[in-house]
């Protein structure tokens, strides 16, 4: 596989590892051949509607930020054909994974971003969301490293102007004190609208709400493992006001 641009000075770090393991034969040929076929567009500066990615039946358009290796994204897909999802990760070595599962199953209505998600949600019309997943992001534990979470103001206000009102974010950790850490940005992000509008209604009525697995939740081999070392996982589901 041909090496990857390096980032020019103006843009964002991206924290933590790029590459894993070396990418099999056919892995590094999906990466030459699929993925120019289905990446998202970011070589000018227009705002960009995401429906024009997909086919004109698309009825809504969903966004997976940071999709591991994809098993999610991968089943939404296959269950939601009519819906178009855009998958972004900045790890190779998963995007090859989900390449590898375009094909297979023959989704048509996957799109990629091999890279960090706020380039997107910098660039999308406004509104033009129907849900957000956001799945055991990666919890940066030292407390030195929590700016580096994915949930903080900047984004939160990105997630709000790129959601329809009426649309679903999804935010799932098995690391408590991110659990913690995302309520308490949403509960200020909320404070700061004017009239409510843009804010996030988290629908838990009860502990079960978030202790239990949405009905749509295929599971994560990153959730076994969690399971396995005896974290629990915590599912919060949010509408845009």
């Amino acid at each position: 596989m041909k090496d990857l641009p390096r980032p020019s000075p103006e843009r964002r770090h991206v924290y933590g590892r790029r590459r894993g393991k070396r990418l099999r034969e056919h892995q590094n040929d999906l990466m030459e051949t699929l993925l120019p076929r289905v990446s998202v567009p970011l070589d000018d500066k227009a705002p960009l509607d995401p429906a024009t990615l997909f086919e004109p039946a698309t009825k809504e358009i969903w966004l997976e930020i940071g999709f591991g290796g994809g098993e999610h994204l991968v089943f939404q897909a296959g269950r939601n054909r009519d819906a178009g999802i855009i998958g972004c990760e900045p790890f190779i070595n998963g995007v090859a994974k989900l390449l590898a599962e375009i094909e297979a199953q023959e989704l048509s209505n996957v799109r990629v971003l091999s890279d960090d998600a706020r380039f997107l949600l910098e660039r999308l019309k406004p509104e033009s969301l129907s849900r957000i997943f956001i799945l055991y992001p990666d919890p940066w534990p030292k407390k030195r490293h929590n700016k580096r979470r994915f949930i903080n103001p900047e984004t939160l206000s990105l997630l709000a102007r790129a959601l329809k009102p009426g649309g679903r974010l999804r935010f799932a950790s098995d690391i408590p004190d991110y659990v913690g850490w995302t309520l308490a940005r949403i509960l200020r992000h909320n404070r700061e609208r004017e009239n409510g509008q843009g804010s996030f209604e988290w629908q838990a009525e009860r502990p079960a709400d978030w202790r239990t697995a949405p009905e749509d939740w295929p599971g994560t081999r990153y959730e076994e493992k969690a399971v396995r070392e005896g974290r629990t996982p915590a599912y919060l589901d949010f509408i845009r006001l």
